[in-house]
């Protein structure tokens, strides 16, 4: 789908609306009628939030309708937003995650904010904030709200096993030994670690490359024995028993948190980021913990990330009116109190203020994560276009190690060529 969509979003690039700038409009005019579309990815949750807040929107800007166009899973949007591209009827206002705001910032899809800055003021983010959506100087999203990856802990379980809860300050061997104890003494078929190594393994990577998968000038920044050294933990979890089965690990790769292992209450430990500590905790029993990831170094590794964008196609007719929808959705207190941390904990420390005392527990539980985190988090680089290969690619190496289809060292090696040549076409 990459090539594709390049292809696609190239092609924005160069018709007369690309560049980051929308079209000319002739200015805003407060009083003209005006029909915006919002795309975004989430539950039925948050499409209930999102309307509630788009309803009190509306309110505020009698003259402006916002059509609503969620989807499920975030791939279905980042699929549904290349054909609209292509089709010209892009969204004006759409969430972007991971390498995607690289991808289209690149291509000219995206709206250069500096042009928009009397309704999108956007000097209260911290510089580390914006760096996923900024591409050569430009500004082509705000963040959501921010994460950090941990490790998931079910108190319930591990007292069950026996086995003595983490500090934070384990290393890869202690998590190892917890683990495979807990399989071991747990009973009814619960086992050590639920694993999605895509969300743990960049994590991993920093802590013995300062940048960690990828460098500033958007390159490959880790070596295969590095990831070859990760792929062999996970044969060894699996062959001691830590990890389950090969087929249930694929088993559960994507599905929702709640329809995960830990998630279902039939596993200590998973990785995930903070905003999640709710979903995952509702079905696990409630009495769930997180802690910073296990290391073998000095650095944890652990970034603090923006968890999605708000970004406004180059194409929309209403770059104004769209602005104001993004301001409104991030930058104003009443919205915030509905919205709450539903996308991360606020990074406008404005907004941060009006949430924190509503927060829910798990809520409260994630942003003393988050506070500290930033103690002894590192700052990594944006993930670049060419990067977003790298869920996919990471599960299918593991798959075919982990079902003895190729060797660990040999599996490591085929990631990086891969994921080398996918930056190289970014």
């Amino acid at each position: 789908m990459g090539t594709t969509l390049a292809a696609t979003l190239a092609l924005v690039g160069c018709s007369g609306t690309g560049g980051g700038e929308a079209a000319p409009t002739g200015g805003f005019d407060p009083d003209e009628k005006v029909e915006l579309h919002i795309a975004w990815w989430g539950n039925d949750e948050r499409s209930a939030i999102m309307a509630e807040a788009i309803d009190m929107f509306e309110e505020e800007y009698p003259n402006i309708t916002v059509v609503e166009e969620p989807v499920g899973a975030p791939d279905d949007l980042f699929n549904r937003l290349a054909t609209d591209f292509a089709s010209g009827t892009a969204p004006d206002v759409f969430a972007l995650g991971g390498a995607k705001p690289q991808e289209y910032g690149a291509a000219g899809a995206l709206l250069d904010l500096s042009t928009v800055s009397e309704q999108l003021p956007t000097d209260a983010y911290p510089d580390f904030t914006l760096t996923n959506a900024t591409v050569d100087d430009t500004l082509y999203g705000l963040p959501t709200g921010g994460n950090a990856i941990g490790v998931l802990v079910n108190k319930a379980v591990f007292e069950k096993a026996g086995v003595e809860l983490p500090d934070g300050s384990w290393t890869w061997d202690d998590f190892i030994d917890a683990a495979n104890e807990i399989t071991a003494k747990a009973g009814d078929g619960v086992v050590g670690l639920d694993l999605r190594i895509q969300d743990i393994l960049g994590t991993y990577v920093a802590q013995y490359v300062d940048t960690g998968i990828y460098d500033w000038d958007g390159d490959l920044a880790v070596d295969a024995d590095t990831i070859q050294d990760w792929y062999e933990m996970e044969e060894q979890l699996v062959a001691d028993g830590g990890l389950p089965d090969p087929s249930v690990i694929v088993e559960h790769w994507n599905v929702t948190p709640d329809q995960t292992l830990f998630g279902t209450g039939k596993a200590g430990m998973s990785f995930a980021y903070s905003n999640q500590i709710g979903a995952y905790a509702a079905g696990a029993g409630g009495d769930v913990e997180i802690v910073t990831p296990p290391t073998s170094t000095d650095s944890s590794g652990v970034a603090v990330l923006p968890s999605q964008f708000w970004s406004i196609a180059a194409t929309t007719k209403h770059p104004e009116a769209s602005a104001l929808l993004v301001d409104w959705l991030l930058n104003q207190p009443e919205p915030a109190k509905v919205i709450l941390a539903n996308r991360g904990l606020p990074f406008n420390p404005d907004t941060l203020e009006v949430v924190k005392p509503l927060l829910a527990p798990a809520d409260t539980q994630s942003a003393e994560y988050l506070e500290s985190v930033l103690e002894v988090g590192v700052v990594a680089p944006p993930q670049p276009a060419g990067g977003a290969i790298l869920n996919e690619l990471s599960q299918r190496i593991e798959s075919d190690i982990l079902f003895g289809n190729t060797s660990a060292a040999d599996g490591a090696q085929q990631w990086v060529d891969e994921l080398t040549a996918s930056l190289a076409n970014d």
